[in-house]
Order: structure tokens, then C-alpha cells, then sequence
């Protein structure tokens, strides 16, 4: 079975369980596309038995100010499989922060919505000085966490910025899963709301 193919049975099967919250956006082929997925990997095997992904795409905004489009796809298996892809971009004082990075490790509380995605960058395209340091080259660490709140919710999904080597004290992207770091004081601390699109967090 094709790589795409399996793809969408995956997201099929989360939407199904999902459904009182829509997930259209999620399943599209130009969604998959805009992630650079490659149609020609054989992951069935992997993929066999208990699932844990997020995926997600649209918009969040930190601060009331800064508009961060995204999309992220992350799966991991019980043996240890781990595939997907991130993209984050916005415009920072007239001048673009743009990341996209391979998943590497993903840590899922399924209870409370949460998800870590630990990644590594392989295209820096920043303009922002701020974003352009050795830390934030191709090959080094890079990681977020997402909030999806439930079908049928009125309150936002949420995501964070990325974060780099260093930041929070973490050194490496596979410590960031390890840690599952999640402030709450105030509620979902430096989460930013999703303002259009979606996430999904499973199981």
C-alpha cells in the first residue's frame, strides 16, 4: 500500500472518531502535499497496531500580534517508528521566520489533548537575524507542543512556538519528548489559540 494511502486510512480512522469536530482540511491531498510527503515509502508494516499522531494545519497567533501558519504531521508506533514532517512561518518586524523540520520523536497524553513533537530542522528559509544562528541551522533541534481540546469544543486548539537548543534548558529534541514539559500556571501556559484550522491529537 502506497504511502499516501495509508496515510489517509490513518487520518480517515481519527476523523471518524472525531467527528463532531471538523477535520476536512486534515485529509486533503494538498494538505499532504504542502508537508512533502513522499508517496513512495512502504510504511505498512510500521504502522501495524497502536497508533499515536498529530496532525494539524492552519494558523495561531502569539500575543494577539504575531500570525504563525503551520502544519504538522507526526506518527509513532509502539516499535519505536517515528515519521512526519512541520512547517512554521510568519512575518517577525517585516521580516520572515520560516522552518520546516523532520519529525524525530512524539510524546502523546491523549487524556488532556497534549502532544510534544521533537523534530530537526532540514530548511531554514528566515530572514530575521534573531533566527539565523548556528542553533537554528539544518541538522540541529527543534521542537513544539500542541493542544487539541476536544470534539465539540469552544475553546481553541493551541500550539507553541518552536523551541531551540537551550531553550527551557533542553538541550536535544528526543529530551524534549522524554520531558513532556507542560506549564499550567496560568491554564496551557505559552500555548498560543489556533485561529483557523485545526489539530488533532490521538489516541
Amino acid at each position: 500500500m502506497r504511502l499516501i494511502n495509508i496515510l489517509f486510512v490513518v487520518l480517515f480512522m481519527c476523523t471518524v472518531a472525531h467527528a463532531q469536530k471538523p477535520q476536512g482540511d486534515l485529509l486533503s491531498q494538498s494538505y499532504l502535499n504542502a508537508l512533502g510527503l513522499s508517496d513512495g515509502a512502504d510504511i505498512t508494516e510500521s504502522t501495524r497496531g497502536r497508533i499515536s499522531l498529530t496532525v494539524g494545519s492552519g494558523n495561531y497567533l502569539i500575543a494577539d500580534t504575531f500570525d504563525v501558519n503551520f502544519s504538522t504531521l507526526a506518527i509513532a508506533t509502539p516499535r519505536g517508528f517515528v515519521f512526519g514532517r512541520f512547517r512554521q512561518s510568519l512575518m517577525f518586524q517585516d521580516l520572515l521566520i520560516d522552518f520546516k523540520g523532520e519529525v524525530i520523536c512524539l510524546a502523546v497524553d491523549s487524556e488532556n489533548g497534549r502532544a510534544w513533537v521533537g523534530a530537526v530542522v532540514t530548511e531554514n528559509n528566515s530572514e530575521h537575524p534573531s533566527f539565523t544562528t548556528e542553533i537554528h541551522q539544518p541538522g540541529k533541534d527543534v521542537w513544539f507542543r500542541v493542544l487539541d481540546t476536544g470534539p465539540g469544543s469552544n475553546e481553541p486548539d493551541r500550539s507553541t512556538f518552536m523551541g531551540f537548543e537551550g531553550a527551557g534548558g533542553i538541550i536535544t529534541s528526543l529530551e524534549y519528548c522524554d520531558a513532556q514539559i507542560w506549564p499550567n500556571d496560568p491554564p496551557n501556559d505559552r500555548t498560543n489559540p489556533v485561529t483557523r484550522g485545526n489539530i488533532l491529537v490521538k489516541p
